[in-house]
């Protein structure tokens, strides 16, 4: 009875470490979607530009770079701890599944979501996509060794940036297959339909096929002090890999950073790295803290450790919930700045419904929109959790 115990605490420990993580990094990404709506330089200007940014606007924006790769990289660890509990038929066959679900919520819900065009004029590929497409390409070498997977990642993870050079020479000729692959671009469909791909897939499936792999570092049978020390230790060597890569300038980002006005703009510039796609650097950037964070805070136990579990366990549903959220109460206050719903439905500058490039609100009341946004969501987020932990129901995983 004691080493079942033992068992279940453990149990409970490796998976509520990384649901508190994943909540905490799908907190901060709603600021930077709060920003995209709200904020009045969301359209006519970049955050990360030094020669027009703020530190400030800078750093709401910067923070924000955590979310995608961690939430990618902790699917791939989910996956893994479900292989623990399904053979591997039965796990290739859902994540196939899973993965071709996603792409069609991508497609059709988030597409909306993010526009608000009911003809469905642009279809755009972000995050939803990446995972989804990656799912099922995990889903379908998932059959090969472990170090073989592991090692497929690795080379995907570190060499993908080779292929920037062949980008430069290329002068934009990109293809849709590669397009999709490892170089944001946009498509004609028909007529006036257009598809964006924002985040094309390659680095991102070498990102999860890594998170897949360091599952088995939160095995019942791995002892915490080995966990805690591994993590430590990778976490250390991928912050010091990002470092002397960067100072390099050679490899592993499309965009040398470089010196200016002040140290602390060329500090900006130096951890201003290349999200679409995501480089090694940008990668290295993100994984190494959170392996850190893995390894000595995620076993904090208290009441805010609680709420920010609550978000990290229903990713999918809140992900789904806050754009439409953010999109409907920033169309109501685009009406209450006495514009016309019919202007509402031709903006300018700005591929969101709604949202003209240039009008917003600063900073101040971007971050107000996203607390409440936030503490909106919560009692939605605690039910559907509660609901997922109390009933079994096969679609449930599929949210």
């Amino acid at each position: 009875m004691q080493a079942l115990a033992e068992q279940s605490l453990q149990k409970n420990y490796r998976i509520t470490s990384i649901d508190f993580l994943r909540g905490i990094i799908m907190i901060i990404m709603a600021l930077d979607h709060t920003r995209d709506f709200f904020h009045s330089q969301a359209f006519s200007d970049d955050p990360l530009n030094l020669n027009t940014t703020t530190p400030l606007l800078f750093f709401t924006r910067w923070i924000t770079h955590y979310c995608a790769p961690l939430f990618v990289f902790l699917s791939g660890t989910s996956i893994y701890l479900q292989s623990i509990r399904k053979n591997k038929k039965q796990l290739s066959i859902f994540l196939i599944k899973r993965g071709l679900w996603l792409i069609l919520i991508e497609l059709l819900v988030m597409s909306f979501a993010f526009t608000f065009d009911i003809e469905y004029h642009i279809f755009i590929l972000q995050t939803i996509w990446a995972i989804g497409i990656s799912m099922i390409l995990l889903g379908l070498i998932l059959w090969l060794p472990f170090n073989i997977i592991l090692a497929t990642g690795l080379i995907i993870v570190f060499g993908h940036n080779l292929l920037d050079f062949a980008e430069v020479k290329s002068n934009g000729g990109f293809g849709f297959g590669w397009s999709l692959l490892h170089h944001q671009n946009s498509f004609h469909l028909w007529g006036n339909h257009k598809l964006m791909v924002f985040y094309p897939f390659l680095p991102w499936t070498g990102l999860m096929l890594l998170g897949y792999c360091m599952g088995k570092l939160f095995r019942n049978e791995v002892d915490e002090n080995y966990r805690r020390k591994v993590l430590t230790l990778l976490g250390i060597g991928i912050i010091l890999s990002f470092i002397l890569l960067r100072a390099s300038n050679v490899y592993g980002d499309p965009v040398p950073w470089t010196v200016q006005k002040t140290s602390f703009f060329t500090f900006l510039s130096f951890i201003n790295t290349h999200k679409y796609p995501p480089s090694l650097l940008f990668m290295c950037m993100t994984i190494g803290p959170a392996m850190l964070f893995l390894a000595w805070f995620s076993h904090i136990r208290n009441r805010i450790t609680e709420v920010f579990t609550v978000y990290g366990r229903v990713p999918f549903l809140y992900y789904v919930l806050h754009f439409y959220v953010l999109h409907v109460v920033c169309m109501f206050l685009f009406l209450a700045r006495g514009h016309t719903f019919n202007e509402g439905l031709n903006t300018t500058g700005s591929p969101f419904k709604f949202v003209n490039a240039g009008e917003g609100y600063n900073l101040g009341v971007v971050y107000i929109i996203w607390i409440a946004l936030i503490i909106i969501l919560y009692p939605v987020c605690k039910w559907f959790s509660n609901y997922k932990q109390t009933h079994k129901k096969w679609w449930l995983s599929y949210l």
